[in-house]
């Protein structure tokens, strides 16, 4: 059995600008609108698909598994967009990286509060 997983709702407070702001810092681009939803799909064919959410948000956690090459790409537009940016997903540590299973890793927030967090190693992946 093949299972994948093929896209997952995101909610947001303007979905156009949270899907830019995923798609500039990743340097992705955003598909055309698809009924109410305003998608930005992964290389691996997964997509984000944001919708509009009035009130509240509760915030989530996306991780994006990157190269080493494309972390300091990503990286780079994090720090030149002036986000704050931490080594673990508690925001104990601002302003570091950590290097999780002999790789690299960030995290950052988005528009809408969403923890967004870049690496290099998968979890658990020794190093």
């Amino acid at each position: 059995m093949t299972v994948q997983l093929n896209h997952t709702i995101v909610a947001a407070h303007d979905k156009h600008a949270s899907a830019r702001f995923l798609a500039d810092i990743l340097g992705l681009k955003v598909s055309p609108q698809y009924g109410p939803f305003t998608p930005v799909e992964i290389p691996n064919g997964v997509t984000l698909d944001y919708l509009d959410s009035p009130g509240d948000i509760t915030p989530q956690h996306y991780a994006f598994l990157v190269s080493e090459d494309d972390f300091d790409t990503i990286f780079a537009r994090i720090r030149e967009a002036g986000l704050t940016y931490w080594a673990d997903p508690y925001h104990r540590r601002p302003g570091e990286i950590n290097h999780n299973d002999g790789g690299r890793g960030a995290y950052f927030d988005d528009p809408n509060g969403h923890n967004l967090e870049i690496l290099t190693r998968p979890y658990g992946s020794g190093g």
